[in-house]
């Protein structure tokens, strides 16, 4: 018999950390700290020393848009949930934000949304219709 391996979701914490590509992550750092409430700046010094957005307890690491990996809105995304959705896309707009997909609504009473950041990456945001 073979031994299991260990899971490959925690369940206590199944996302640990959300990477973002852009081109000027100084600029992206202080925009998504404007953008998302409740985020904080954090710094860690070693093996390679980078700051990061502290979401909720998930790192929200912007990071260098490269030939591999560039900035833009395609492949996954993830959805921010937000007890405000209204408030919350009002938000985003006011800050640069543009509106890409959405608002619809959804399943379980929500609406979803999809916002391009200003470097054209997606964050999207669903939660309860107002």
């Amino acid at each position: 018999m073979q031994p299991c391996p260990p899971p490959l979701i925690h369940a206590a914490k199944p996302v640990f950390a959300i990477l973002v590509h852009v081109p000027d992550v100084p600029a992206a750092l202080n925009w998504y700290l404007a953008a998302l409430p409740g985020a904080r700046r954090a710094h860690i010094a070693e093996p390679i020393a980078f700051d990061y957005l502290d979401v909720g307890g998930i790192m929200l690491e912007l990071v260098p848009a490269d030939e591999k990996v560039t900035n833009a809105a395609a492949g996954s995304v993830v959805y921010w949930h937000t007890p405000d959705f209204d408030a919350s896309l009002a938000h985003l707009l006011s800050i640069g934000a543009t509106l890409y997909r959405g608002p619809g609504a959804i399943e379980f009473g929500h609406k979803m949304c999809q916002v391009k950041d200003p470097w054209g990456n997606c964050l999207c945001l669903r939660g309860p219709a107002q």
